[in-house]
């Protein structure tokens, strides 16, 4: 397959790192922010601060689903570019860092603080939990940036003329 065929493929790899980047953004920034502030959207405050933290547990629960498949079409786009010999430090970094923390994130931190969740408030006002959680968003701030880069990168690549 040709450069010019290949275009579409790379269109909608760009399409899926920008989506995500933005979807961690999203959830990271605006959702967490409301649904952990909720009494003042509210009338009155009709959820505890670990009731909200359900509702964010299931958020990312959900949105683990998603980054299994970026992960996945991360590590496959981009080992086919290796194999075409079209290699790029900075986007092989980058990659290897949003498929680490992705999977970091959707099959440790969420599946472990879920688990701890289901244990009941005890759990969740723990030092454990507490270092878990500011762990996970870590992982979350690390994954937006390597997202960010990897998506940027492969922007400026595509202005490369090969022959």
């Amino acid at each position: 397959m040709n450069r010019r065929n290949n275009i579409y493929i790379e269109l909608a790899y760009l399409l899926l790192l920008g989506a995500s980047f933005g979807a961690v953004l999203v959830l990271g920034i605006i959702v967490a922010s409301v649904v952990f502030n909720s009494e003042h959207y509210l009338a009155t405050a009709l959820l505890s601060h670990y009731n909200e933290g359900i509702l964010m547990g299931e958020i990312f629960h959900r949105f683990s689903y998603w980054i299994y498949g970026l992960s996945m079409a991360v590590f496959v786009y981009e080992v086919l570019e290796y194999r075409a010999l079209r290699r790029d430090g900075i986007a092989q970094i980058a990659a290897l860092v949003v498929i680490g923390t992705s999977l970091m994130f959707s099959g440790v931190y969420a599946p472990k603080i879920l688990e701890m969740q289901a244990l009941g408030i005890a759990a969740t006002q723990s030092d454990a939990f507490d270092a878990l959680h500011k762990a996970s968003e870590l992982d979350f701030k690390i994954l937006a940036l390597a997202l960010g880069v990897l998506f940027f990168r492969r922007v400026m690549l595509l202005r490369v003329v090969k022959q």
